[in-house]
């Protein structure tokens, strides 16, 4: 068991928000309480922990060992300072990490939204592996083709990965629906590689595209905030993402932004990999719309 001195530099809140899916669902009432409110949370005693969530002291003290702290006023101290470095590192002193309430008004959703996207690519940038990206970008880099797809917001992430990829010369598809996914997967060759998005990493039909795009031969790739999803243990590569979502995800707010990051460094690493290639491209790329629209 770790102690709070042993933790990985990332952050107690990314680690809470990616175990959530695996918790039992005493203890994930725990960590709903704590993302809730980590500065509340960090002032609890066990009982008052306990009472919030319904549960019991014995599954607060599981929750927390569980997380990897020995002792609950660890994770205490570490709430403390991860709140504190929130509140230092954006610009944003009306704003606050909760989510977003029915008595807000628009000043406090724009505060709020600001808040949680610039935490969310902040975090990120945190969890994100070097070592994991850099595979990525030499895989995509030197692929025969890539195939690209998400569900919902993912679809839209999927379709940005494949505009920035074609603007390069890049053999890119992205597919808008599960069938066409499937089936290209099924056939991929050695040689492409295959690109899935999904927030919870548990999204079905995500799922199968990588499992299918694995068995043909293909490389994959995966992009999700959970390390420990079926889609990240079916990629060869996980990029993961720390997104802080809210109870409005209609537009999926926090994973979105941060799945576009993600795609961002994957290309540019694949643009800084063949530099010269890559700015005579874009250079292309732009001139031909351009000189088009002007035309017309």
């Amino acid at each position: 068991m770790t102690t709070v001195e042993q933790r990985p530099s990332r952050t107690v809140l990314v680690d809470i928000r990616q175990a959530v899916p695996t918790l039992r669902p005493a203890e994930r009432r725990i960590a709903e309480t704590l993302l809730a409110d980590p500065a509340a949370f960090a002032s609890m005693a066990i009982a008052q922990v306990a009472r919030a969530a319904d549960t019991s002291t014995t599954t607060v003290v599981r929750f927390y060992r569980r997380i990897g702290f020995t002792r609950f006023r660890d994770l205490q101290l570490d709430l403390t300072r991860e709140t504190l470095r929130e509140r230092l590192e954006v610009a944003a002193p009306d704003a606050d990490a909760r989510d977003i309430e029915p008595g807000d008004d628009l000043e406090q959703v724009i505060a709020k939204i600001a808040l949680s996207e610039t935490l969310s690519i902040s975090d990120t940038a945190q969890v994100l592996d070097t070592a994991q990206l850099a595979r990525a970008v030499a895989l995509v880099g030197g692929a025969s083709r890539v195939d690209v797809f998400g569900v919902g917001a993912g679809a839209i992430v999927a379709l940005d990965l494949q505009r920035k990829l074609s603007r390069l010369g890049r053999a890119c598809l992205s597919w808008p629906d599960s069938d066409g996914a499937w089936t290209a997967a099924s056939v991929l060759p050695p040689g492409a590689v295959a690109v899935a998005v999904s927030h919870s990493g548990a999204t079905i039909d995500t799922v199968e595209f990588l499992a299918l795009a694995r068995e043909a031969g293909a490389a994959t790739v995966a992009i999700t905030n959970h390390p420990d999803s079926p889609l990240a243990r079916g990629a060869d590569v996980v990029l993961l993402t720390a997104a802080r979502e809210t109870s409005f995800r209609s537009g999926a707010l926090g994973s979105r932004i941060a799945q576009l990051m993600v795609v961002d460094c994957l290309f540019i690493g694949v643009a800084q990999a063949a530099y010269d290639a890559s700015v005579a491209a874009l250079d292309r790329t732009y001139r031909a719309v351009r000189e088009r629209r002007v035309g017309a």
